[in-house]
């Protein structure tokens, strides 16, 4: 009696038994990881959104100034929005906040204080992650006297009075119009930005220098070593790489804090010029009169909550994200339903390999009905 072999016969060592493993799971690369565990977390995904918002009302400033609400010069003062006793009128059809309490458009000041705050923020943080992975790196890495005196030079800049000198900086390189110096720091943007990166880059760089101490200890590491990999390329090419998650997750968390820090030094009057709008300078200026004029105070600081609040909601979501096994118990139950989600999944998946076998099942039990047919025939 012959045996009929066909493609659906050649399955494995086992007569019809399929490949079930390999119908059935598929891999995924650690970005596709990340962006599932990432998109599950709504409330970093609404941050997200909130922070693409600010991004493109402060770029998009200038065309609303000339295309939407008509007023080109964000500094110019329309006394038809003060009353009699000088005090700014009212939200309304051409003044969408309101006037501020110079008679100015606050809408367009809002809009053109998010460039400011966004600007600092992101430069001062550029700052803060140069220096402080540079000097985490090595203290980490060579250890010894090296991590000695970095650690010891962290130690003394945390120790100043960040504050005390951030307002003597900028109040002296500020007096001159040529800046300090010799003209290098001029006063504006850039003179905020220095000061809050140079006074804040040792947190970041603790941080860097305690996960360089575990990593240098890796097989990886040792590997790279004793095929004779020297310390330059150990260091970028070997631990940097496995740095990116932690170094991504203190950003978002610094970028809101710079952007509070700006805010409280132009508070102060010594924050960026006064002809820069800044939310910090508006909530100073309505402080003596927000209690008849509301939306002075009310716009620019809705607006510096939601900014501050969506990048600290996007930088829980990256941690959780890229670390979740580091979660705090108060994720729980949202583990739970990640977990039941995972395991509907599997289920899923199982039930369409289930399917899948049985109809192999079922074609081979066909074929071999016809082959014993045959043979009686």
């Amino acid at each position: 009696m012959s045996k009929v072999v066909t493609d659906s016969t050649r399955e494995g060592p086992g007569l019809g038994a399929p490949n079930v493993a390999g119908a059935g799971v598929e891999g995924k690369t650690p970005g596709q990881l990340f962006w599932r565990r990432f998109r599950r977390d709504k409330v970093a995904l609404v941050g997200l959104f909130l922070i693409g918002v600010m991004i493109f009302a402060a770029l998009s400033a200038g065309f609303f100034a000339k295309n939407v609400v008509h007023h080109n010069d964000v500094n110019k003062f329309y006394f038809e929005m003060l009353d009699e006793y000088g005090l700014p009128k009212a939200p309304n059809a051409q003044f969408w906040f309101g006037a501020d309490p110079a008679g100015r458009d606050l809408f367009l000041q809002v809009l053109y204080g998010a460039r400011t705050s966004l600007i600092v923020a992101f430069f001062a943080t550029g700052i803060e992650v140069m220096i402080g992975v540079a000097f985490g790196v090595m203290a980490g890495f060579f250890r010894g006297k090296v991590d000695t005196f970095i650690s010891r030079m962290m130690d003394v800049v945390l120790s100043l009075p960040v504050l005390l000198l951030a307002l003597g900086l900028v109040s002296a390189c500020g007096l001159d119009p040529n800046g300090c110096l010799g003209g290098l720091i001029k006063p504006g943007l850039l003179l905020v930005s220095y000061v809050i990166g140079l006074f804040s880059w040792p947190y970041l760089a603790r941080i860097v220098r305690g996960q360089v101490l575990s990593l240098r200890e890796k097989e990886f590491v040792e590997s790279a070593r004793s095929m004779g990999a020297g310390n330059v390329r150990i260091m970028f090419k070997e631990i940097l790489p496995n740095l990116i998650a932690p170094i991504v997750v203190y950003t978002t968390l610094l970028i809101p804090a710079n952007i509070l820090f700006e805010a409280a030094l132009s508070y102060l009057g010594i924050g960026v010029p006064i002809t820069t709008p800044s939310w910090g300078r508006l909530l100073s200026d309505s402080s003596h009169i927000f209690d008849v004029a509301w939306w002075t105070m009310l716009y620019p600081g809705l607006f510096l909550l939601i900014t501050t609040l969506a990048f600290n909601l996007v930088g829980d979501g990256l941690r959780d994200a890229l670390d979740p096994r580091g979660q705090p118990a108060t994720y729980g139950r949202k583990r739970g339903r990640e977990r039941k989600e995972e395991a509907k999944e599997a289920d899923s998946e199982l039930a369409s390999a289930a399917v899948l076998v049985g109809e192999r099942g079922s074609s081979m039990s066909d074929l071999t009905d016809g082959t014993n047919e045959g043979g009686s025939a």
